[in-house]
């Protein structure tokens, strides 16, 4: 076995490398699936480092992506951070194969990345597992809020809670994309509609919204399959019962036991902890902690920022109940 990628050209990831892409994730134990990568690599830019084994085979043994996100074709491309026209990216599937751990391959992909991101003028956001939170500070990523892992055992959808009075949960319209959005853009930090379009094609049963009396959209949740378990996320509700009574419906919509059969995960924020004992109460468990992180000040501009203070990520997270997962933020 060549033990020594280093030394190997980065390479660009695409359509081609899906299959390899999904056996590096699979090596980790991480719930990408083929459609997952199809889509991150339509939306975002790939890199890659492959290594030639004693079989004579050349795996991707690491792998780091990059998804920009924002403004709209029509929003300003100096809209402040936290607006539908700001912009950033979000560093994903920073992943090395277990052999070929602790050469540096994170770190030069890494870095290959955010070298592109500064040339196109984009600020880093990711979120970190505990084992690679170390390597982010190393290049400037500071902490800014986290969220945690729960998963369901699979098991049959519990019974619809009903939302308040004056509150339709409903399926996603086309002509309901301006009004989501707008609602999701603020939270998020950025418009995001390619990615929430592609997870509505691929669940659509799964993609819900929830409206007021005057046909105002007041939460939304996507929810999508995945290597070993589904996810359900983004979910969004300011109102703790409008969000309880997304997740159930989604949980319900998403797939059954038998499609699933490693259950379902979803990504927690910690500001909406409150509501941790209604996810216990569905059988949700917890999995493990993420921290979002920002390269610099996370003000939107790029800059490198020395201060030990706590950065802010883009966006007003406060609305926001479930992450769409670490891998799209």
């Amino acid at each position: 076995m060549d033990t020594s990628p280093e030394h190997s050209p980065v390479l660009p990831l695409g359509a081609a490398d899906v299959g390899d892409a999904v056996a590096l994730s699979a090596s980790a134990h991480w719930n990408q699936n083929a459609d997952d990568w199809r889509t991150m690599l339509a939306l975002g830019r790939g890199w890659g480092l492959r290594a030639r084994l004693a079989d004579g085979t050349q795996p991707l043994v690491a792998s780091t992506l990059v998804l920009p996100y924002g403004p709209a074709a029509s929003a300003s491309e100096s809209a402040p951070p936290g607006t539908p026209g700001s912009r950033f990216a979000w560093v994903s599937m920073v992943l090395v194969r277990q052999e070929f751990r602790r050469l540096g391959l994170a770190t030069r992909l890494l870095r290959e990345a955010l070298a592109y991101l500064r040339e196109q003028g984009l600020p880093a956001v990711l979120d970190a597992t505990p084992a690679g939170h170390d390597v982010y500070a190393r290049e400037g990523f500071r902490d800014s809020w986290g969220f945690a892992r729960y998963r369901r055992a699979a098991r049959p959808a519990p019974p619809l809670l009903r939302p308040p009075a004056g509150i339709t949960l409903r399926p996603l319209h086309d002509g309901d994309w301006p009004a989501l959005q707008a609602l999701d853009a603020p939270a998020f930090g950025a418009d995001r509609t390619p990615l929430l379009r592609a997870l509505a094609q691929r669940r659509p049963q799964a993609a819900l919204v929830a409206a007021a009396a005057d046909g105002r959209l007041c939460g939304h949740v996507f929810a999508r399959d995945g290597r070993e378990a589904g996810q359900i996320g983004p979910l969004l509700a300011a109102d703790d019962t409008v969000a309880l009574a997304l997740l159930q419906a989604a949980l319900s919509s998403l797939v059954a036991p038998s499609e699933q059969p490693g259950g379902v995960y979803v990504d927690l924020c910690d500001h909406r902890q409150a509501l941790l004992p209604a996810l216990q109460a569905l059988g949700f468990e917890f999995q493990r902690p993420f921290t979002r992180m920002v390269k610099g000040s996370g003000s939107g501009s790029g800059d490198d920022d020395d201060s030990a203070a706590p950065a802010r990520a883009p966006g007003d997270p406060a609305a926001l109940l479930l992450v769409a997962g670490p891998e799209l933020g």
